[in-house]
């Protein structure tokens, strides 16, 4: 069985989210900003050709994506500073500070 899509001359493309996947991959997560990148990419191409289904597929998974990698970036963050700050503060406590004449 065979799905034929049918455009309406009032329809839009789906937002591909390509400026996000590409802000995400550079300032949060690489890994899942690729595929972010990936899936936006295919929107726009997708949809020239007639596939309106899989357009919206992959501006649906083009948006997840791109969350995901901020979420990690977040995550990534957070962990970080909490690290961070605990490694400086258990060296505050031993030694009553820094010890560089060791």
């Amino acid at each position: 069985m065979e799905i034929i899509n049918k455009k309406n001359d009032n329809q839009v493309p789906p937002p591909n989210y390509l400026a996000w996947a590409i802000i995400t991959t550079i300032l949060c997560c690489i890994p899942f900003g690729i595929v972010s990148i990936i899936y936006a990419a295919q929107v726009n191409s997708k949809w020239a050709i007639g596939d309106f289904t899989g357009a919206a597929i992959a501006s649906k998974n083009a948006k997840v994506w791109a969350w995901v990698a901020f979420a990690a970036g977040i995550i990534v963050y957070v962990v970080s500073t909490i690290l961070l700050i605990a490694g400086v503060g258990a060296a505050l406590w031993t030694n009553n500070g820094f010890d560089f004449n060791v």
